[in-house]
């Protein structure tokens, strides 16, 4: 069976003639982690049939080779989206057939603390340092990109103006060592909760599991951000629902997450972040007054 593999999950350089469309498709491939009804897009093959890293648009300078490499990103756009619709089809089989069982995070609740089965948590390091589930096991089937690569370094700028400072969501690359690191803690008969923050990365890492020849898989569904607090015992400084935002959105409050619970909590949650947003109101008023007051500085040096 083919196993699902991913190089690079948010990897995107726009070319001056053809942003729209890239973006886009950057934006597409950002809500495949917060709806977990997306499936995740797959890297193209090389010759040799492996999966291969692709950097989506470069800089040409020539009209032919801007022609060129319009056809080549829209070639690469049409299989992202077959890759995606492929990946969910396999997913909806994979339930459907039985193959990978589905628990909601209350019966992922019962089965750790009743049963002992295993909670594996599949979530990147971003995720999984704010809150986790009490004696699971962390092995991220991605990884946050930390490389300073040339290429990296422009892949994380696209990807920061294009909603990261917003969301908080890093860049993520596969990671490679996800089976290697699992079946050197688990033997292949063991009773599995797969668990990622809202279910989806933990479906494609089912499929990897699976395809490893792993039987008994239990998927919680949602992921832990659909958890109450009394469903799961969390460790961490954070309750479980708010470990998958970050950005300006959750320093506002302005997510669905900080929403729910201001609703419970009342006015006085929500004063904190009504105090913050005044608060960068008067920072950004100030910053513009400032450079008013420089511009003028400059005209005045410059006109003696």
């Amino acid at each position: 069976m083919e196993s699902l593999r991913l190089s690079s999950v948010n990897v995107f350089t726009p070319t001056h003639s053809n942003f729209g469309r890239q973006r886009k498709a950057m934006l597409l491939r950002r809500s495949h982690f917060l709806n977990p009804s997306m499936p995740l897009p797959l890297p193209p093959r090389s010759s040799s049939g492996s999966r291969t890293k692709r950097s989506v648009g470069q800089f040409h300078f020539s009209r032919g080779n801007v022609v060129k490499m319009q056809a080549v990103d829209e070639d690469y756009d049409l299989k992202q989206i077959r890759d995606m619709s492929a990946a969910k089809k396999r997913w909806d089989a994979m339930i459907r057939e039985g193959k990978v069982k589905v628990l909601l995070p209350r019966e992922a609740g019962y089965a750790i603390q009743l049963s002992n089965k295993t909670l594996l948590d599949v979530r990147p390091f971003t995720e999984r340092k704010k809150a986790w589930v009490k004696g699971s096991t962390w092995i991220p089937v991605f990884e946050v990109d930390d490389r300073f690569e040339a290429g990296n370094i422009s892949r994380k700028i696209t990807s920061f103006m294009m909603g990261g400072w917003w969301s908080g969501v890093p860049t993520l690359s596969f990671n490679n060592q996800f089976l290697s690191q699992v079946e050197e803690k688990f033997p292949k008969d063991t009773d599995l909760i797969v668990a990622c923050q809202k279910g989806l990365r933990s479906l494609a890492a089912c499929e990897l599991l699976l395809n490893a020849g792993y039987k008994n898989l239990f998927w919680v569904q949602g992921g832990l951000e659909s958890a109450e607090e009394e469903e799961l015992v969390r460790e961490g400084p954070q309750p479980l629902k708010f470990a998958g935002i970050g950005g300006v959105s959750e320093f506002l409050g302005w997510t669905d997450q900080q929403r729910a619970v201001a609703a419970k909590e009342g006015w006085g949650y929500s004063l904190v972040f009504s105090a913050r947003l005044v608060g960068v109101f008067l920072v950004v008023d100030a910053l513009f007054i400032g450079a008013q007051q420089i511009g003028r500085y400059i005209q005045e040096i410059r006109s003696h």
